[in-house]
């Protein structure tokens, strides 16, 4: 990955090594790399990895008017509860991903108690998460390469993207200032 996420991968390195339980987050833009970055995490250092795509909530449960608020499409709530404090207490974190394409919750997921947590995703950086992370980090790419991305991965989901994800990410950043005491990683030089 030509070193664009070796001073991320040093610092999960240097916090796996010190002992655990510790948990990361790895938010940024969509397209970012956020997802490789932590699957390159987990094959190195072994460590569990929580997505927060498994914690939408189900459409009968948004609030009215979610399309336009940021993280109102979320259950934080459950990744915190569920999840994040069970393993920050030593404890063994179970619970069920939600499949959003399916509209239904998937089978029991275990994550193991001890060692490095990485909570990946958008919207891991948001304030009603953040005490419980011993590292953030941020990742970022320029508009023009992070279009690019997701007109590639995304195909004809990419217009929804454009109309509605990306402006609500950016309202999420702005609103929380998300990522500015985080490690940041410009990728916008990977190949992905």
């Amino acid at each position: 990955m030509n070193g664009v996420f070796d001073e991320a991968l040093g610092a999960l390195e240097a916090l796996a090594a010190a002992g655990g339980p510790v948990i990361a987050a790895i938010d940024g833009r969509c397209g970012s790399g956020k997802t490789t970055l932590a699957r390159l995490a987990a094959e190195r250092l072994g460590c569990a990895v929580v997505h927060t795509d498994d914690f939408y909530l189900p459409f009968d449960k948004r609030p009215a008017g979610w399309q336009s608020v940021p993280c109102a499409n979320m259950d934080l709530a459950r990744l915190r509860g569920q999840v994040l404090e069970p393993f920050r207490a030593g404890e063994r974190a179970v619970y069920r991903p939600y499949r959003c394409g399916e509209g239904c919750f998937g089978p029991e997921t275990v994550l193991p108690a001890g060692g490095l947590l990485l909570a990946e995703g958008s919207y891991s950086l948001h304030p009603a998460l953040t005490d419980l992370y011993d590292l953030k980090i941020f990742l970022t790419c320029d508009p023009g390469e992070q279009e690019r991305r997701l007109r590639e991965r995304e195909g004809e989901r990419f217009e929804a993207f454009q109309r509605q994800w990306i402006p609500l990410e950016e309202a999420y950043f702005q609103q929380f200032g998300v990522g500015k005491d985080a490690v940041r990683v410009d990728t916008g030089a990977l190949t992905m």
